[in-house]
């Protein structure tokens, strides 16, 4: 045996890591921090470079471990960063004259390193930001630079504006050290464009973040223990801590698992403001008063440029109001439109219609509102045969030509799977209606060119108006209504709603709901009909008919109730329970009968809800099961339109009922898809001639040719036939003439029940007998 094994690719992200080597990092570095503030400053140099060598190496180990090939850019930067971080450590402390006091030239030398240090820790932050940042619409942009403007108002208060207030006193180093907190200050507003961004929140986010602050908060000490030149100021010990303390939350950050989400694209991920991020944005916005309270500025040029600043800090602000207001804004309308419109072709949905079918009524200005409720017919062909994708592609050919085919301002919608309406709000009469929907009738003629090539498919459509006040929902039901009477018409035309439909749709409703339980308060009954052989006029069988007889509305027929259960999908149930009274009856009837008598069969008749559920051959096994039927006496009758519904699953549930032993009956053949294909794609052996061509034979119809050819057909291919509605000895005979093999109709004996059929079989009998003694 042949197995294939899957080796995971170069390029795969890393499994689930532990994130303990993180945390215990941390802790070390904060460790650190505590004993390089109470351990002797003979033992603090080593103790530095401990902690800074080791977070470098953590900082690298984390970046392979964690993060793949080919991504690891923004991580190396960093190592990169951490490297000439420590490199202008070192020269600070090796190279003589560096931390005199005061400072000479000599101490700009360690920033040889330390500036380019910055530039590599910015890049990193700035491709993580270009790789992670989730939209560009992202408030997050706006939010940093506040944070950064306002720690730039106070760089510039408390140091760059003394600084250059003092320019003839301060030293190049002093100069150079407030240089540094007005580039963490950059850092910081993109450092802090990763945390506030729409995206997760990692604790690797978090650590870098920290990291980026207490760098600030460092070099702002630094720069002011450059304006005191006391190399035995406390900020010094104090600044290296900090320092250390960044060290080990860069490395922390590297060797935490979440540190690749950091260079990978984000999804949108909107969240309320934080008390941080709120709190943050709040003090920014207090700072210019607090400081002019504070540090009030001494000269005209310093108030100038924190007065610029402070106008800033108003305009960012302004401008963050105003995208927050223009993001809700598109996002309540991309809500909105998503809502009302169709994901597939964007043309408005059923609740947009309704919406506007009701705006349009309250305004009573005197309109009259039309729907044209159009269906596309037999679309399910389209999907069976070519498949979805086809039947998408059509979908949106046809909102297409819709479109085209209506005015500007006419409401074309979709409102289910292969339905559309067309709204059309004016004083526009009746004919210029129908003119209307006769040329959407021309226009589907043409055919729709497709991937698959050229389709034809023609519509129904129902047309129904109100000119006045509406519900919406009951204009769109009158609207199906007359789709529904256009399709039974024989679909690719139109129908108009009235009253006559409307009392239609009245007892459609009460039918409805009366059908509901009527199986449980006993109301259906079996009748069953009797089929015949020609050749002997023996009988052969009954056909199994449901039956209703409701206490208020009588007997109702079942031209009416049968089409209902199956819309309602309650023919499945009783369709059961039907299957399962006929197999009883049957049983009963076989007990019963003499032993040279033929053996008998029920036919019952399976619809397209029965044939589309797959708990159908079960259904039918069970019942033979609990009887005790034979399969073979047991016929079930199925349409050509109901196997043309869905082929594949049509044709595979009758193999599976073939294979039980029952016998399988082509019902009302003729006036489905009849040809000789279907005949021999369906499993079937006996072909019910529908009523509609056995009327008139023998008297020279038309219908004698059909019968003919069907007969000969069927036989061809080895099957029975019966012939449905038999009332004339005419047409017996001539159907007995032409090798009919069996009938059923009211010649014979009409649909009664089973103790009416057992009186008429005793007398049959008796009448055979007869005839066989004389």
């Amino acid at each position: 045996m042949l197995r294939l094994s899957r080796t995971p690719s170069p390029a795969s992200p890393p499994g689930p890591r532990s994130a303990v080597p993180a945390w215990a990092f941390l802790a070390f570095g904060g460790l650190a921090a505590v004993l390089y503030a109470v351990v002797p400053v003979a033992l603090t140099p080593p103790l530095f470079l401990a902690v800074a060598v080791a977070s470098i190496v953590a900082t690298a180990i984390g970046a392979r471990r964690h993060q793949v090939a080919g991504v690891r850019r923004p991580w190396w930067a960093m190592v990169a960063a951490e490297t000439l971080f420590l490199g202008g450590a070192v020269l600070r402390a090796v190279i003589p004259g560096v931390d005199a006091t005061p400072p000479g030239p000599a101490a700009l030398i360690p920033d040889v390193l330390v500036v380019p240090g910055y530039l590599c820790w910015a890049y990193a932050v700035i491709d993580m930001l270009r790789r992670r940042r989730p939209t560009k619409a992202d408030p997050a942009a706006a939010d940093a630079l506040l944070i950064g403007l306002g720690a730039t108002l106070v760089v510039w208060v408390f140091l760059l504006g003394p600084r250059i207030a003092a320019a003839p006193e301060s030293t190049a180093s002093q100069v150079a050290a407030a240089f540094f907190p007005v580039v963490d200050v950059v850092l910081m507003v993109f450092a802090a464009q990763l945390m506030f961004a729409d995206a997760a929140r990692v604790p690797a986010l978090w650590l870098l973040g920290a990291s980026a602050t207490v760098m600030f908060v460092g070099d702002l000490m630094y720069a002011v223990h450059e304006d005191g030149v006391d190399s035995g100021s406390p900020l010094v010990r104090l600044f290296d801590i900090f320092s250390l303390l960044a060290y080990a939350m860069m490395a922390a950050a590297a060797l935490h698992p979440t540190m690749r989400t950091l260079t990978e694209r984000q999804s949108v991920a909107l969240r309320y403001f934080g008390i941080v991020r709120t709190a943050g944005i709040a003090t920014v916005l207090v700072t210019p008063t607090v400081l002019a309270m504070v540090a009030p500025p001494s000269t005209g040029w310093n108030g100038a440029v924190r007065l610029a600043l402070s106008f800033l800090l108003t305009v960012t602000v302004v401008i963050r109001l105003v995208r927050a207001n223009n993001s809700q804004t598109r996002a309540e309308r991309a809500a909105r439109h998503r809502a009302t419109h169709d994901a597939l072709t964007d043309l408005p949905n059923r609740e947009l219609l309704t919406e506007t079918i009701s705006r349009l009524s309250e305004a009573d200005e005197g309109q009259e509102i039309t729907l044209l409720f159009i269906d596309l017919d037999r679309f399910k062909m389209v999907n069976d045969s070519w498949g979805h994708a086809v039947g998408d592609e059509l979908l949106c050919a046809v909102a297409a030509r819709l479109r085209t085919a209506v005015r500007g301002e006419d409401l074309v919608c979709r409102v289910g799977g292969d339905e559309f309406v067309v709204l059309i709000a004016s004083t526009t009469d009746s004919s210029q209606v129908a003119s209307l929907t006769e040329r959407l009738l021309d226009d589907f003629a043409e055919p729709f060119d497709l991937s698959v090539g050229s389709v034809v498919i023609t519509p129904s459509i129902g047309v129904a108006s109100s000119d006045g006040a509406t519900e919406a929902l009951e204009l769109i039901r009158d609207a199906d209504t007359a789709m529904y009477k256009a399709k039974s018409s024989g679909r690719n035309g139109y129908a108009f709603f009235d009253q006559i439909l409307h009392e239609q749709v009245r007892t459609r409703v009460e039918i409805e709901q009366a059908l509901r339980g009527a199986l449980d308060r006993g109301e259906l009954s079996v009748h069953y009909q009797p089929i015949v052989d020609l050749a002997n006029d023996e009988l052969t069988g009954f056909e199994a008919l449901m039956r209703w007889d409701h206490p208020q509305l009588g007997r109702v027929s079942p031209l009416e109730f049968i089409p209902i259960a199956e819309d309602t999908g309650l023919i499945v149930e009783y369709g059961a329970w039907l299957l399962e009274e006929a197999a009883n009856q049957l049983v009963r009837w076989r007990a019963a009968r003499a032993d040279d008598l033929p053996p008998l069969h029920i036919s019952v008749n399976i619809s397209v809800r029965q044939l589309r559920d797959s708990a159908l051959v079960g259904v039918v096994r069970r019942a033979l099961r609990r009887t005790g039927l034979p399969a073979s006496t047991l016929w079930l009758e199925i349409t050509e339109s109901g196997v043309m519904e869905d082929p594949e699953t049509a044709l595979a549930t009758l193999r599976a009922l073939r294979a039980l032993g029952v016998r399988l009956a082509i019902d009302d053949f003729g006036t489905g898809y009849a040809s000789l294909n279907y005949l021999r794609s369906i499993p079937a052996r006996i072909v019910k001639i529908d009523r509609s061509f056995v009327a008139g034979v023998g008297e020279g119809s038309h219908n004698e040719a059909i019968v003919k050819a069907v007969v000969a057909m069927a036989h061809a291919l080895g099957q029975r036939v019966v012939a449905e509605g038999v009332e004339t000895v005419v047409q017996r005979d001539w159907l007995r003439a032409y090798g009919c093999d069996l009938v059923q109709g009211w010649l014979y004996g009409a649909p009664r029940s089973a103790d009416a059929q057992v009186a008429w079989m005793d007398r049959t009998a008796t009448a055979l007998q007869l005839d066989h003694l004389s």
